[in-house]
């Protein structure tokens, strides 16, 4: 049985994903118009993988009886200082997405709603995988330094790729 609160916390969870989506399609844009375009490659990515994300959550909604609620997000920032402070950001939010599937997994434990529970655990192996990939990023900005963005905007994407291979 699909427990209500469960129900709930996931339908929030189909809000921040579709807000993550939205945030990184935001940053990869300004990335693009600021001339970074393996930045702005790499965000583009991340904003579809995000959109796959809650694509999931809704089919697992729908298919479990519940009802999946497609929210009105709100519209994220558009300036960024710049890619460093950017991807500050980007950490930032995924820690809290972290938080949020944590909330998750709690909810479905309280419920004993262990089918959800083991369906969720995907969301906790991924969200450790986000933030070592940002990590690894701001890491490399932290060693270059303001001067050679050129060189980490051209490689950038590679990060992304060696990551995803890294995990199949």
């Amino acid at each position: 049985m699909f427990q209500k609160n469960v129900e709930t916390i996931l339908n929030r969870q189909v809000e921040r994903e579709m807000f993550s989506s939205n945030l990184y399609l935001s940053m990869a844009s300004w990335s693009e118009q600021n001339g970074f375009d393996g930045i702005s490659k790499w965000l583009y990515a991340q904003a579809d993988e995000e959109r796959l994300h809650l694509l999931k959550i809704v089919g697992y909604i729908n298919e479990r009886g519940g009802k999946a609620i497609i929210p009105a997000v709100e519209a994220p920032a558009v300036e960024f200082e710049n890619p460093k402070m950017m991807f500050a950001k980007v950490l930032t939010h995924e820690e809290f997405i972290s938080n949020s599937i944590n909330e998750i997994v709690a909810v479905c434990f309280v419920e004993k709603d262990f089918t959800t529970y083991q369906w969720i655990q995907w969301f906790v192996s991924e969200q450790i995988q986000e933030e070592k990939s940002v990590r690894t990023i701001l890491d490399k900005l932290n060693l270059i330094g303001e001067n050679n963005l050129y060189v980490f905007d051209r490689d950038i994407f590679a990060l992304r790729t060696a990551a995803e291979t890294a995990t199949a």
